[in-house]
């Protein structure tokens, strides 16, 4: 594919994207499972932030929305661990990238061509001031995840 002037141009869906955005990330992985059930039905829990979000992701206890509009949120969350952070970033369908000044969270979503949608999950806890995610549990946090993601859907 070529674009207006001629260099060639890619599209990516958004569970891609995830993959990119994760690979700038040092200590980042992407943790991916493909569900049965349309993109419809799997954001409607993962782009809940106040509901479907807290139930899946095992170390959110409460997130509450302060601000959305045009694509943007801020929301506010506390951890089971009442740890608190006030996240920003996109959330549109089949996308969100929130961050804090101590967490990333990612989250995307696209239909697999065979049938079902595929999801992809990243984040972890932020090294400050560098593009760097502490690879401590990540594995571990990730898969347990989409576990509970599957589980609710």
């Amino acid at each position: 594919m070529s674009g207006d002037n001629g260099w060639p141009t890619a599209e990516l869906d958004d569970v891609r994207r995830l993959r990119v955005m994760a690979a700038s990330i040092l200590g980042a992985r992407v943790d991916e499972r493909v569900l049965p059930r349309t993109l419809d039905e799997v954001w409607a829990v993962m782009g809940d932030l106040e509901g479907g979000f807290g139930r899946f992701q095992p170390d959110m206890r409460d997130v509450r929305v302060v601000r959305a509009g045009q694509g943007r949120v801020v929301a506010l969350a506390r951890s089971r661990f009442g740890m608190r952070a006030r996240l920003e970033g996109t959330l549109r369908p089949g996308w969100c990238w929130l961050q804090s000044r101590f967490l990333i969270i990612g989250m995307a979503a696209a239909p697999e061509p065979g049938g079902g949608t595929r999801v992809a999950v990243t984040g972890g806890v932020r090294v400050p001031v560098r593009a760097a995610i502490v690879p401590l549990g990540v594995r571990r946090e990730l898969d347990r995840t989409l576990t509970r993601l599957e589980s609710l859907l």
